[in-house]
């Protein structure tokens, strides 16, 4: 049996995580982690430590989820990108420093309540995979995490749906059975991300313009907008065809917010940087896979290339797909398995593709 320490949140899935190892006979010990300035759920997360009777400990990460999640949140929107900070936030602070801290206190991994199955095949080897039930899969904001990490790690709930695991907290007298669960940022909970931004960003004001440099609008941030978004433009005119017009790219340095018709937006190929390849290491040939752009979002058929030096890979779609924006993460799996990630940092246009 491992000694582990559990990532208590205070809502049901940590909560039935716990309940789950403490069952299989492992030594754990609760930890809330406290990120940032708006109001976490200790009380809950102690009330969960009470009632399954194990050590329970408060962790102030606060540093550093700002240094290395929110500063970097900030600075990817004011360079035009779309960061995804849940990734960030699982590679640098739940399964990084947390992981690191929870090691050097002699524990041997953490137990967290993702929707992700963890396998262990054989030579101390691990596989990432896919949670059963598809709608709560968490393995796309997962797909960050190297094979020396996941070796620690337990993800319990993997093989369940949240309906049983909501029935398993009732059943066991859990005090967060009923509760309900945020689907906001942990660090806006108001959801108004823009609004967020602006004030650590400032009003950046800058022009709205055609492909051809004809300015329709203003704005006042690019960091205001995303790749593929239609709402909010407030275009002084419609476009001459009078179909809708979408952005289409970004141009932070000179503050333009480009539009164009949803063709534009078809993209055949994405490069991306800081790779990970979940089996620790990066295939030596092209690798016929599936991929996925956004959490939650549908896998297309692609051709996936590592790229080296520089732990890149290059993705070749067989058929174009529409609304990728650069900073979001694409991860590549095989069936259910996760066997890379890494961070968007150009898209490729049909025109474009036999540049990669």
């Amino acid at each position: 049996m491992a000694r582990i320490v559990s990532a208590l949140s205070g809502g049901v899935d940590s909560a039935v995580a716990t309940a789950r190892m403490l069952d299989d006979g492992h030594e754990v010990m609760a930890v809330h982690l406290v990120l940032h300035g708006a109001a976490t759920d200790v009380d809950g997360a102690r009330d969960v430590a009470r009632w399954l009777g194990v050590p329970f400990e408060v962790w102030d990460l606060r540093d550093e989820f700002q240094r290395e999640v929110l500063d970097g949140f900030v600075a990817q929107y004011a360079e035009g990108m779309t960061p995804n900070p849940c990734a960030m936030c699982n590679r640098a602070i739940k399964f990084g420093e947390l992981m690191r801290r929870a090691v050097a206190r002699g524990f041997d991994g953490l137990v967290t309540g993702h929707y992700a199955r963890v396998l262990r095949v054989g030579d101390g080897a691990v596989e990432l995979h896919r949670a059963v039930d598809v709608a709560k899969d968490q393995s796309y904001v997962l797909g960050v995490l190297t094979q020396e990490c996941l070796r620690r790690v337990w993800l319990p709930l993997g093989a369940s749906s949240k309906s049983e695991v909501r029935k398993e907290a009732a059943e066991r007298g859990l005090p967060v059975a009923s509760k309900s669960e945020s689907m906001d940022l942990c660090f806006i909970p108001d959801g108004d991300t823009g609004g967020w931004l602006r004030q650590r960003l400032g009003a950046r004001s800058g022009e709205i313009v055609d492909e051809d440099g004809e300015v329709l609008g203003r704005h006042d941030g690019v960091y205001r907008y995303t790749v593929g978004q239609r709402r909010g433009l407030n275009l002084r005119r419609p476009a001459s065809d009078g179909s809708p017009r979408f952005v289409v790219g970004l141009d932070a340095a000179a503050g333009l917010v480009v539009v164009g018709p949803r063709s534009r937006l078809e993209v055949t190929g994405l490069r991306g940087s800081d790779a990970v390849w979940t089996s620790g290491v990066a295939p030596g040939e092209p690798l016929e896979a599936m991929v996925q752009v956004r959490a939650h979002g549908e896998e297309y058929a692609a051709e996936v290339v590592a790229v080296e030096p520089g732990g890149g890979l290059e993705v070749r779609l067989h058929s174009p797909i529409v609304g990728v924006a650069p900073g979001q993460m694409v991860v590549v799996y095989d069936g259910t398995k996760v066997v890379a990630s890494a961070r968007i940092d150009r898209t490729v246009r049909a025109a474009e593709a036999s540049q990669m």
